[in-house]
């Protein structure tokens, strides 16, 4: 496995591109991701953020409606499934290149602890559907007064 590294040229633009997809190849797919990785080819595309009150995802699943979503929370770990149709075919046409991902998806992302699911709250509209996760309240950051003695 490692002896592959030897080819490794940091110099080369295409050198840092060959380590991230040997990594990527090392990690196990279809496993939840920790919120701050991007597995190579992944579908749908998520975005993952948070304020002092809420972690937000947002899931970019264009072509898609709502209800081919299907979204599930269990242990701090968000899922995303589904499944995107194939694109029509004209008859009598070649195809020479496809990179649109069509069939059955499944992502996985870790979240934080502490997250108030019965909460929860999702969008969808224009390809984006909106996670909206609350923090529970003793979770959230507090200011602490100073007092003069």
């Amino acid at each position: 496995m490692f002896g592959d590294l030897r080819g490794f040229d940091p110099t080369r633009p295409q050198g840092l591109e060959w380590f991230r997809q040997l990594f990527d190849e090392m990690l196990p797919s279809g496993a939840a991701a920790d919120i701050r990785s991007v597995p190579s080819g992944s579908y749908p595309l998520i975005n993952v953020g948070r304020t002092d009150d809420t972690v937000r995802v947002y899931v970019f699943a264009p072509g898609l409606a709502a209800s081919d979503l299907e979204l599930s929370l269990q242990d701090s770990v968000l899922t995303v499934a589904g499944q995107r149709p194939a694109p029509a075919d004209a008859e009598g046409r070649t195809r020479f290149r496809q990179e649109r991902f069509h069939g059955d998806f499944r992502r996985a992302v870790a979240l934080p602890e502490g997250l108030d699911i019965d909460r929860a709250e999702a969008r969808f509209s224009d390809g984006v559907c909106e996670i909206v996760l609350p923090k529970r309240e003793e979770l959230k950051p507090r200011r602490i007064e100073v007092q003069a003695t």
